[in-house]
């Protein structure tokens, strides 16, 4: 292949990826699909007041994993399955309820909004190492023979929920 034509062929690649990368944004950008619960019907059917319910469920996103560590002494990498964080969040849900009156008349509705939580996770690793050290000078650049390493990286899972309940007049 001439050179000219590598040169097109990686414009015309590197344009299309861009063009991809750009369409995709929007809908990566959402953080949480909003999910209305419709019950507008069956309040007019039943002739009373239902609760209102709305949700969000997250939208997980993959993160890219760190690289192997190369270590001085071991001939595989320190991380040789590197864990791969992932980001979404926890599903959240806002609910109107009315009440009978029963706190008297002041408080004839409750509600709980629990938006979505942020929520990070790291799935599980693997770092091991082969039963040969590096290779020795002093005997004639052979490796000598060792105890084989294995360690598991355990998952992480770090996230903050959160949420409000309050009473009041037609919440």
């Amino acid at each position: 292949m001439k050179p000219t034509t590598r040169r097109t062929l990686a414009a015309v690649v590197t344009g299309v990826a861009a063009a991809v990368g750009v369409a995709a944004t929007p809908a990566a950008a959402a953080r949480a699909v909003p999910v209305p619960v419709p019950l507008g019907g069956a309040e007019t059917a039943l002739g009373m007041e239902l609760p209102e319910v709305a949700g969000e469920l997250p939208v997980p996103t993959a993160g890219a994993p760190e690289g192997p560590r190369y270590v001085e002494g071991r001939l595989l990498p320190e991380r040789t399955l590197p864990q791969l964080p992932v980001r979404a969040g926890l599903p959240g849900v806002d609910v109107r309820q009315p009440l009978p009156h029963v706190l008297g008349d002041d408080f004839d509705h409750a509600g709980v909004d629990a938006p979505a939580a942020g929520l990070r996770t790291l799935a599980p690793g693997l770092s091991l190492d082969a039963p040969l050290t590096a290779p020795n000078p002093e005997a004639l650049g052979l490796p000598s023979p060792k105890l084989p390493e294995v360690g598991v990286l355990a998952p992480v899972v770090q996230t903050v929920p959160v949420a409000d309940l309050g009473v009041g007049p037609g919440l």
